[in-house]
């Protein structure tokens, strides 16, 4: 039993979520100097959903820290390094090694200890890649149609069905929508992981573990959406149980008949 698993069932405290950050340049009043940020979108996010915000960021990483929580969300940001899954990156890759270390540990550390774990965008990218997957580095030499990135800063908006039985289905149900913004996207699927959103171009839309730990990752942006935090109070409820020590007792099959869209960007 970890430490943050003492706590009485029952308890009224609401769960800690533990969230990663950025480490870059940002202003504020009449400073401009390297600092850890995070949107407030995921914040708001979860503290609509019922839990409480603690961030981790991208330097001293300490993985123990994990002992303290009781949910883990790695957000979205800058490109995964093409180095983590032997590969020379494109032209239009900008990655953040010291940032994909970090996250990469926090994510499997998670793993192992069965901690709820929410991977969003990049976040979901870093899943895929610390379990042995890989990615695409630039939509448009697949999907010259696709739109996940209209504009610097403009999200697009992505519809996906979901596999019966998965987490995804049963907090969005059979077809959903959301915010997106990415340019890279996962093509081989780790082992553990299983797709369980695609989007009709074929493209993941989200994984989740098959190992029988409580782990999301979404292509998508859901902390861009207020008025839908569906997917964050599946989450928090999943940490809840954590920190009343409940085990997380599903586990998905893979066998699991889902006909969406299939590609191949051989």
């Amino acid at each position: 039993m970890t430490q943050n698993q003492t706590q009485a069932p029952g308890s009224s405290r609401p769960p800690r979520i533990a969230l990663t950050t950025y480490l870059q340049n940002a202003k504020w009043g009449i400073w401009d100097a390297r600092a850890a940020v995070l949107p407030a979108t995921y914040l708001e996010a979860v503290v609509a959903a019922g839990g409480t915000p603690l961030l981790l960021p991208p330097i001293g990483t300490d993985t123990s820290v994990l002992d303290l929580v009781d949910g883990l969300i790695v957000v979205g940001g800058a490109d995964v390094d093409p180095g983590n899954y032997d590969a020379e990156p494109h032209p239009s890759t900008r990655s953040q090694p010291e940032r994909d270390e970090h996250d990469i540990s926090l994510t499997l550390a998670a793993l192992e200890k069965g901690i709820p774990l929410f991977a969003i965008c990049r976040g979901a990218q870093i899943l895929n890649v610390a379990l042995g997957g890989n990615l695409i580095q630039h939509v448009p030499d697949v999907l010259p149609e696709a739109n996940y990135q209209p504009a610097p800063g403009v999200y697009g908006e992505v519809e996906f069905d979901t596999r019966p039985g998965s987490i995804s289905a049963q907090l969005l149900g059979e077809k959903a929508s959301a915010p997106v913004y990415h340019h890279q996207i996962l093509d081989r699927v780790a082992e553990g992981l299983c797709v369980t959103a695609r989007a009709a171009d074929g493209t993941v839309e989200a994984v989740e573990s098959t190992q029988g730990s409580w782990a999301l990752g979404v292509q998508f942006h859901p902390e861009q959406n207020r008025s839908d935090v569906r997917l964050f109070e599946g989450f928090i409820e999943a940490a809840r149980r954590y920190r009343d020590g409940e085990l997380y007792a599903e586990r998905l099959d893979p066998s699991t008949e889902f006909t969406a869209t299939e590609k191949s960007w051989a």
